[in-house]
């Protein structure tokens, strides 16, 4: 059985097309929507935390 050889290559962060380079995404396309999926998501997790917090106080003041 023959094999062949991959060239080295890695896979983008974003979209998870392999390519040739020491970048983590495959474009500056993939780079700034994946900044901006995390820039949400970090959003998403600091609003969780505020409503738990004011959720906490609340339990707290009625007990």
């Amino acid at each position: 059985m023959a094999t062949s050889k991959i060239a080295q290559h890695r896979h983008c962060r974003s979209c998870g097309k392999a390519f040739v380079s020491d970048d983590k995404y495959c474009s500056s396309e993939c780079k700034n929507q994946s900044t901006t999926t995390i820039q949400k998501k970090k959003r998403q997790l600091m609003f969780l935390y505020a409503i738990s917090f004011i959720v906490l106080i609340v339990a707290l003041l009625f007990l």
